[in-house]
């Protein structure tokens, strides 16, 4: 089965369920909140509650009908499931759309090969305006099987990244003002306000919030068969979030690519805390010079969690510490550089404008140099 049982988020299953019970539920919805926390799977959870016809569904999909079979598979032809991808290579927008739809057709046999497919693209996906053109001609369909289409537009602020264009994001807008009357549109999103205002304006929001450290646990033990002390480490480092908890298990014959991340992150305070300019210059020199903006940017941001760590640890906070396994190692760096609260707050700061270069063109060599020499400032200065 290609669809994994959905984890947590019982209040918002049963708020949802009973609008489509009542026939109250929006055209179009947005499910946003922390990444990794599951608003794909919800959104193919509620497509499949929408189509599912058993009388006898309160909260739950029956999960027996041909409906909600045919949407664990990833088969249903009323429920489409539409997902940022790289630009193929392809002359002229009617070879690009279906170059775009192959590749759409390729990732979903590989989701439906493995349940736990995490994809790895050499450049950066999006939405572009050859897809949503796809998306608008099926919506325009009649549905195949039952009474309504429902389509799953997984990370919709894709629409306009630099790679892309709001082109797409505009054709998209002209879905959500005359939506098909059978149709429900299922937008989700980590960073809702990358999305066009007046897509916003045309979507009913809902808060997904992160599990609890014991739900993601419970889900590593029973799907992932990990031992239950191994469970609830991931599970502290995953933020409430299985999509993060399962980029942090190996991939391969390595880490995950999230459990890289981290280890960088690690590297680079480290390299900001240590005597003389060598480690923070080999630190820099390490970052490729041309490598891709989100690998980076994510070690940014892994950096700002071990700096959060270094605060909880300088303010005493402990408990609050994400990466505990290296609650020791921190507070050795605490002691021995008296780090302080402020200085960190500082660095924080810093760290946030270089993620900001680091959406441009700035070499992120140029950039990591000077983000660990002046966090190396923020933190001794403020002592």
């Amino acid at each position: 089965m290609p669809l994994i049982p959905l984890q947590g988020h019982e209040k918002m299953r049963a708020a949802l369920a009973k609008s489509v019970r009542e026939n109250d539920l929006p055209h179009s919805l947005l499910l946003h909140g922390p990444e990794g926390i599951g608003k794909e799977r919800f959104g193919l959870w509620l497509a499949q509650r929408i189509v599912c016809d058993s009388p006898e569904a309160r909260t739950e999909p029956c999960g027996h009908c041909l409906h909600c079979r045919l949407v664990e598979r990833l088969e249903h032809p009323d429920v489409n499931w539409f997902f940022p991808l790289p630009r193929p290579d392809a002359a002229g927008p009617d070879r690009l759309r279906e170059k775009l739809e192959e590749s759409r057709a390729a990732e979903l046999v590989a989701r439906r090969a493995d349940p736990f497919h995490l994809p790895a693209y050499e450049r950066a996906p999006a939405y572009f305006l050859a897809a949503i053109r796809t998306l608008q001609e099926l919506a325009g369909n009649r549905p195949a099987m039952g009474s309504r289409k429902v389509f799953v537009v997984g990370d919709a602020e894709a629409m306009v990244p630099q790679e892309s264009s709001q082109e797409a994001a505009n054709a998209f807008l002209k879905l959500l003002e005359e939506p098909p009357a059978d149709t429900t549109l299922i937008l989700t999103s980590s960073t809702p306000g990358a999305l066009l205002p007046t897509i916003r304006s045309r979507v009913l929001p809902v808060r997904m919030l992160p599990l609890a450290p014991e739900e993601v646990s419970d889900f590593l033990v029973r799907r992932k068969e990990m031992p239950a002390d191994r469970a609830d480490a991931v599970a502290a480092l995953a933020e409430g979030a299985i999509g993060r908890a399962l980029r942090l298990l190996p991939s391969g014959d390595g880490p995950g690519p999230l459990e890289k991340q981290r280890q960088a992150g690690r590297a680079l305070l480290l390299a900001a805390t240590a005597d003389g300019p060598t480690a923070r210059l080999a630190a820099a020199l390490a970052e490729a010079p041309t490598g891709g903006r989100g690998e980076f940017t994510g070690t940014l941001e892994a950096f700002s969690v071990w700096l959060r760590d270094l605060m909880a640890a300088a303010s005493g906070a402990e408990e609050l510490v994400v990466n505990g396994g290296d609650a020791a190692m921190l507070s050795q760096v605490v002691r021995r550089r008296d780090i302080r609260p402020l200085g960190v707050g500082l660095a924080l700061d810093r760290v946030q404008r270089a993620a900001e270069l680091a959406s441009g063109n700035v070499n992120p060599q140029l950039i990591l140099a000077d983000l660990l020499r002046g966090v190396r400032r923020d933190l001794l200065n403020a002592a």
